[in-house]
C-alpha cells in the first residue's frame, strides 16, 4: 500500500471557513483522483490518519466520513477503509425544486395502481414500485422462523393482537431507539399494517377535511394519495437533492395560514434520497412547536444508510411529543409481511383508537417472526449486508444510466435508501416514457406522480433495490434508446 502524502502547508493554509476535517478530505480525495491511490487500495487506519495528518481523532473520523458520503472510500467490517473500486464520474444533480407554494387539492389519477400492477407482472423488469428485491431479502431464514412461530405460539399465533401490538416486536423496536437517538419504551410503540397505515392513521388524528398539510416536493406518491382520500390541500415544499426540505421555505409558507400538519421524510426521501442536516432538523422542531403544528416524520429509510452512521430521528429533538414517527419493516425484511409501526407522541390515545376502527390489530405471526429475527436471527448483520447492496446497486445503476442515457441528464447522489431519482431533458415526457417502456416490458415511475400539482414532467424514479443483472442492465440500455428518441 502506497503511503498517505498530505502536503501539510496545505492544511494550515486553507481559508478558516472550510472546517479542518474537510480539508483532510480534499486532500485525500485528490490522491485517490490522481491515481495515487487506486481502488482496492487499503487507505490508513482513522488512528493512523491521525498521525500522518496531526489532526485529532474526531477530526479523522469525520474527514472519513466525509470520503464515505462522497463515495471515494468504503468500510469493511474488522479489515479497515478501502477506495471504492468503482464511483461514477460527477454529473450535475437537478436543482433545489421550485413548487407553486399555495394549497392545493391533490390529483395523483390512477398511475398508481399502474405502477403496482407492473410489479405482478413476471415479464416486466421492476424498476417502478420502489420495494427490495427478494435476492437482498433473508427468505429462507425469514421462512424457517415464521413456521417454527406458528408451531410453537398456538393459538396465540391466530388470535389478534389488538393495539399496541405485540409486546415482543415493540420491544425490540425500543431496543435500537438509541441508534435514532432515542430511549422509547415498548409502550410509546403502536405497531401497524405496514408504514402505509402508520402514515394514514397519523393523517387522520391531526387533521380533517380540508385542511391544508405541507409536504415535500418531490415527496412519495402513496402520500399525495392518501391526502387526496382524507379530502385534504397540500401545500408543496421545494426540496434540495442533498439536503431535503428547505427549511426556509416552510417558514415562508407557514406564515399567514393555518396548516394543519407537516409530513417529512428527513432521513433518505423518496424519490431524492436526501438527508437533512441535524441543524435542520433541530430548526424544523422549533419552527412548528412555535405554530403548533404536528410533525409526521416518515423514517421508513432511516436505517438503509449507505455509510458512516445512521441518522438521527427529528423526534429525537422533539420535547413536547409534537412529533409522530413512523416506520416499517417492508423496505428491510419482508414487504409481504406488512409490518410496521408508529410513535405517535402526545397523540398516542387518538392514533390507538384509529386502529381499532381501521384495521382492529396487526397480523400476529408476522409480528412474532420478525420479533424473533430481530432477536436471535441476525437482523443487524442482515442490515449491514443490505446496506452495502443497495449503496451498490444505487452505484450501478448510475453507471448504466450515464453511458446508456443521452448527453444532458442530472442525477442525484443518494446517501441512503434504493431509489434514484434523474432530470432528463426538458423535451422528454417522463409520461410518454412511461407508456413506450412499458410496451417494452420495462416498467419506471415518471415524475408527475412524484408532485401534487404534476410537476416534474420530465423526471422519472428508478427503483434500485433488485440485485443487478443482465436484465436490468438490457432495460437501462432500452430507457437509454427511448429516451433519445424522444428529444
Amino acid at each position: 500500500m502506497k503511503p498517505l502524502l498530505i502536503n501539510r502547508n496545505t492544511l494550515s493554509t486553507r481559508s478558516h471557513s472550510t472546517a479542518l476535517y474537510e480539508q483532510v478530505a480534499d486532500n485525500v480525495e485528490k490522491l485517490i483522483r490522481s491515481g495515487t491511490m487506486r481502488p482496492g487500495d487499503r487507505i490508513p487506519s482513522v488512528r493512523r490518519a491521525c498521525l500522518q495528518h496531526r489532526v485529532s481523532l474526531t477530526t479523522a473520523v469525520q474527514a472519513y466520513l466525509v470520503l464515505e458520503n462522497r463515495g471515494l472510500i468504503e468500510a469493511r467490517p474488522k479489515s479497515g477503509f478501502f477506495v471504492r473500486s468503482q464511483f461514477p464520474a460527477p454529473e450535475p444533480e437537478p436543482l433545489t425544486s421550485r413548487p407553486r407554494q399555495s394549497p392545493t387539492l391533490v390529483g395523483v389519477g390512477s398511475l398508481q395502481s399502474r405502477i403496482f400492477d407492473a410489479a405482478r407482472m413476471p415479464d416486466v423488469v421492476p424498476l417502478g414500485a420502489a420495494y427490495p428485491g427478494a435476492g437482498n431479502l433473508p427468505v429462507e431464514k425469514l421462512s424457517r422462523i415464521m413456521a417454527s412461530t406458528s408451531r410453537t405460539t398456538g393459538a396465540r399465533g391466530i388470535s389478534y393482537d389488538m393495539p399496541p401490538g405485540s409486546e415482543q416486536l415493540r420491544r425490540q423496536i425500543a431496543k435500537r431507539s438509541l441508534d435514532r437517538g432515542q430511549n422509547l419504551s415498548p409502550d410509546e410503540i403502536i405497531t401497524t399494517c405496514g408504514g402505509t397505515e402508520a402514515l394514514a392513521l397519523c393523517l387522520r388524528a391531526v387533521t380533517k377535511c380540508g385542511d391544508i398539510v405541507a409536504v415535500e416536493s418531490p415527496t412519495y406518491f402513496g402520500v399525495l394519495q392518501q391526502i387526496e382520500e382524507l379530502g385534504l390541500k397540500a401545500i408543496e415544499i421545494p426540496m434540495h437533492p442533498r439536503d431535503g426540505m428547505d427549511i426556509e421555505a416552510l417558514e415562508r409558507a407557514l406564515k399567514g395560514r393555518r396548516v394543519a400538519a407537516c409530513l417529512a421524510v428527513p432521513n433518505f426521501s423518496n424519490p431524492l434520497g436526501s438527508l437533512m442536516p441535524e441543524a435542520n432538523k433541530r430548526r424544523l422542531v422549533e419552527i412548528l412547536a412555535r405554530r403548533d403544528v404536528p410533525l409526521i416524520e416518515d423514517d421508513i429509510n432511516g436505517g438503509l444508510y449507505h455509510s458512516g452512521v445512521r441518522p438521527r430521528v427529528v423526534q429525537s429533538y422533539d420535547r413536547e411529543g409534537r412529533v409522530m414517527l413512523c416506520g416499517s419493516f417492508s423496505k428491510t425484511l419482508a414487504p409481504g409481511y406488512r409490518v410496521g409501526w408508529v410513535v405517535p407522541g402526545r397523540y398516542y390515545e387518538k392514533v390507538k383508537a384509529l386502529k381499532l376502527t381501521s384495521t382492529l390489530a396487526t397480523a400476529s405471526l408476522p409480528q412474532l417472526a420478525i420479533a424473533d429475527f430481530m432477536a436471535n436471527g441476525g437482523y443487524d448483520h442482515h442490515l449491514r449486508s443490505l446496506r452495502r447492496n443497495f449503496a451498490n446497486q444505487i452505484r450501478q445503476m448510475s453507471e448504466a444510466v450515464l453511458e446508456a442515457f443521452p448527453a444532458g441528464i442530472k442525477l442525484t447522489r443518494p446517501s441512503g435508501g434504493f431509489v434514484l431519482w434523474i432530470e432528463l431533458p426538458r423535451k422528454v415526457s417522463a409520461l410518454r416514457l412511461h407508456e413506450r417502456a412499458m410496451a417494452e416490458k420495462i416498467s419506471i415511475a415518471p415524475g408527475p406522480m412524484f408532485s401534487a400539482t404534476q410537476g416534474f414532467q420530465n423526471f422519472i424514479r428508478l427503483n434500485c433495490g433488485h440485485p443487478w443483472s443482465e436484465e436490468i442492465g438490457r432495460a437501462v440500455g432500452t430507457l437509454g434508446r427511448l429516451v433519445t428518441k424522444l428529444i
